[in-house]
C-alpha cells in the first residue's frame, strides 16, 4: 500500500473511512480481496510472495494497513516482507499498543515502513523512520511513502478531493474510486526528493501510478460504522501499456463478531 487517506471518529455514521491505493510491480503474484483459506476470519488481498497483506481486517474488528517509507539510500536486501507486519497483527490477539511496542524492538530488521493498526480500543500509527507510537486522534489524515500527513503533492491533492466526500451523509464508493484513479502529475518544483531521481519521482507522483512494469494494482475503500458493521470494497487493475484496464470490483460486508 502506497497511499492511504482516512477519516477517524469524525463522521456521525462511520467511525472509520479508508480510501487507499496499492502500488506494486505488476509481476508480483497477488490474490484479490477475499477471506483467507488458512485464516477465514481475515479479509484482505494477499501478497503471494511474502504471504502478508497491505490492507486487511478481521471479523472481530482488527484492522491493519502499511505503506513503504521511500528512502533509496537505506534499502536492505534479504529482509522480511513488511506485509507480514499487518497479517501478524490481524492473526494475533495483542492490543494495538502492545503490538507496536514490540515492533519498536524489531522494526530495524525491516526496510522503512508506516504501520497503521487498530481495533475497538483505537487507531495507532508507527513508523520505523519516525519518533514512536502515535495514537490517532479524531481527524482526517493522509499517508504516502513518508511520515503521516507529510504534505507531498499527491497527499495534499487527495485530501482536498476526498475529504469533502468523507463528510457526506452517504459515501458513494464510485465517487471515491474515481478520485483514486487520478493520474495527473504535479509540477517538478513540487516533487519531493527521496533519492530515486527525477524520472521516478515524476512517475510515482500521481495518486494513480502507471508505468511499464510498476503501478497501482488496486484501490480499496473501507467503511466501518459506529455499531461495528463494515464494508470493504476493492477494485483491481491489470496493466495494458500506459492505459490501465479495470479488472474487477469486489465488495464484502462484515458484521460484529466476538470470536
Amino acid at each position: 500500500m502506497c497511499l492511504i487517506f482516512f477519516s477517524y471518529d469524525v463522521h456521525p455514521k462511520y467511525r472509520l473511512v479508508i480510501a487507499a491505493n496499492r502500488d506494486e510491480f505488476y509481476d508480483r503474484p497477488t490474490n484479490p480481496l477475499d477471506f483467507w483459506e488458512d485464516a477465514p476470519y481475515i479479509l484482505g488481498g494477499r501478497d503471494l510472495k511474502g504471504k502478508g497483506t497491505w490492507l486487511g481486517m478481521t471479523r472481530t474488528g482488527r484492522l491493519g494497513a502499511i505503506t513503504n517509507f521511500r528512502d533509496s539510500g537505506a534499502v536492505k536486501t534479504d529482509v522480511p516482507s513488511r506485509g507480514i507486519l499487518v497479517s501478524d497483527f490481524l492473526a494475533g490477539d495483542e492490543s494495538p499498543e502492545d503490538y507496536l511496542e514490540r515492533m519498536q524492538t524489531v522494526g530495524h530488521r525491516y526496510n522503512g515502513f508506516n504501520l497503521l493498526i487498530g481495533d475497538e480500543s483505537g487507531l495507532f500509527h508507527y513508523s520505523n523512520r519516525g519518533e514512536g507510537i502515535e495514537k490517532i486522534m479524531p481527524g482526517l489524515y493522509g499517508l504516502s511513502n513518508h511520515l503521516l500527513d507529510t504534505p507531498w503533492p499527491k497527499v495534499v491533492k487527495g485530501k482536498a478531493q476526498l475529504f469533502p466526500l468523507f463528510e457526506k451523509e452517504e459515501i458513494h464508493a464510485e465517487n471515491v474510486f474515481q478520485i483514486l484513479r487520478d493520474r495527473e502529475r504535479p509540477p517538478d518544483k513540487d516533487l519531493p526528493d527521496t533519492g530515486v531521481g527525477l524520472m521516478l519521482e515524476r512517475m510515482l507522483s500521481p495518486l494513480f501510478v502507471t508505468s511499464e512494469i510498476y503501478g497501482t494494482r488496486s484501490s480499496s475503500i473501507i467503511l466501518v460504522e459506529r455499531e461495528g458493521n463494515a464494508s470493504f470494497a476493492e477494485r483491481t487493475y491489470v496493466p495494458k501499456g500506459e492505459n490501465r484496464v479495470e479488472h474487477e470490483t469486489r465488495i464484502f460486508s462484515l458484521t460484529p463478531c466476538s470470536t
